[in-house]
């Protein structure tokens, strides 16, 4: 059992930079890859970046290449997202999630097994 608790979220200008960080429960955060998705109104909720369980291998969607950067430290069971050059169109409530490492399906959500609350992330313009 996995409990995920999102934090860092909240208002800032387009151009600016927010840090959300994802941090775990439980002993065996290590054997899952961890992903962020996020949700804005009406719409359904996308992937936007993973990690795999040791940190060696990340994958990002195309909308947020070059300016997100997902990151994991195991000794502190968390796993983080820095958000940078941010757009009103990244606005909405952002996830993270674990599923385990045995494959890399990453970009959809059935695979995950546990989920946070979400954090708000709004972006003006």
């Amino acid at each position: 059992q996995v409990q995920l608790v999102e934090s860092g979220g909240g208002l800032v200008q387009a151009g600016g930079s927010l840090r959300l960080s994802c941090a775990a429960s439980g002993r065996t955060f290590s054997t899952y890859a961890m992903g962020w998705f996020r949700q804005a109104p009406g719409k359904e909720r996308e992937f936007v970046a993973a990690i795999s369980s040791n940190g060696g291998r990340v994958y990002y969607d195309d909308s947020v290449k070059g300016r997100f950067t997902i990151s994991r430290d195991n000794a502190k069971n968390t796993a983080d997202l820095q958000m940078n050059s941010l757009k009103p169109e990244d606005t909405a409530v952002y996830y993270c999630a674990a599923k385990p490492a045995r494959t890399w399906e990453v970009v959809t959500t059935t695979p995950y097994n546990y989920w946070g609350q979400g954090t708000q992330v709004t972006v003006s313009s």
